[in-house]
């Protein structure tokens, strides 16, 4: 089954790709300046998440990403991946180079990276709270951890509402989704490491790892930045992203 998305525009492909605290709505800000811009648009969301069903059978997030290219008949693009959909982003790029002109990556995951001890016990707190039923508990403590001090109450009310639907829907999973390991010596496309300074060590330390690790990217941290940017300062972001991809977007 094809993911659900959204797609519009002509012109390079551009597939924004969302955290695992969000859906595709979080991309809201960034996508009419992307097709003003003169792109093709993409965003989907991963199965749990919006508008996309649970799976029943055992799914990969990056192979529906690839099977969605596939469907739209796009060839190669450029992936804009925010904390999970950053990881996905780069397992894209190491398991078909050739689909991925550049990636943009804030507050990416890594593949192969393994969690801090602060991750770990918010991963630890945020279970304890779902299996004592303390769903808004937990919802609260994603909202007020992976949310800088730039977030308005807007914001943290969108965040909430994406993040409220997907622990409703992921209740019900049987299965979850295959958390590929890839070697990412085979991705050179030209890359942005974004980090933010309020954001939690692994994802700051991350981007900078990126920035050593893959041969043509460059590390950015922004001062003001929690670890979802493009929803705390969107119009500063999406500035940045249009610099990048205009400098680094063609189609090849």
């Amino acid at each position: 089954m094809i993911i659900s998305h959204d797609v519009a525009g002509s012109g390079p492909a551009v597939v924004l790709l969302h955290s695992s605290v969000c859906d595709r709505r979080m991309w809201d800000a960034q996508w009419q300046p992307l097709l003003d811009a003169g792109y093709r648009v993409v965003r989907a969301d991963f199965h749990g998440f919006g508008e996309s069903p649970l799976s029943e059978v055992p799914y990969s997030d990056s192979r529906d990403v690839l099977a969605l290219l596939d469907h739209l008949g796009i060839e190669s693009a450029a992936l804009v991946g925010a904390s999970h959909g950053g990881r996905i982003a780069l397992t894209v790029a190491a398991l078909r180079p050739q689909a991925v002109t550049a990636l943009a990556l804030l507050a990416a995951g890594m593949p192969g990276h393994e969690p801090s001890e602060t991750l770990r016990a918010f991963g630890d707190r945020e279970e304890e709270l779902i299996e004592a039923g303390d769903i808004d508990g937990a919802v609260a403590l994603n909202v007020d951890t992976w949310l800088g001090p730039e977030a308005t109450a807007e914001v943290r009310e969108g965040v909430r509402l994406m993040q409220r639907h997907a622990f409703d829907v992921q209740m019900e999973a049987t299965v979850g989704p295959d958390k590929e390991e890839v070697d990412l010596s085979s991705v050179t496309v030209p890359a942005l490491a974004v980090g933010g300074a309020h954001d939690l060590p692994d994802f700051r330390e991350i981007a900078e790892t990126l920035a050593a690790v893959l041969p043509n990217a460059r590390h950015l941290e922004l001062p003001w930045a929690g670890h979802l940017p493009s929803l705390e300062r969107p119009e500063e972001t999406t500035a940045l992203l249009l610099d990048f991809l205009k400098e680094h977007a063609a189609v090849r």
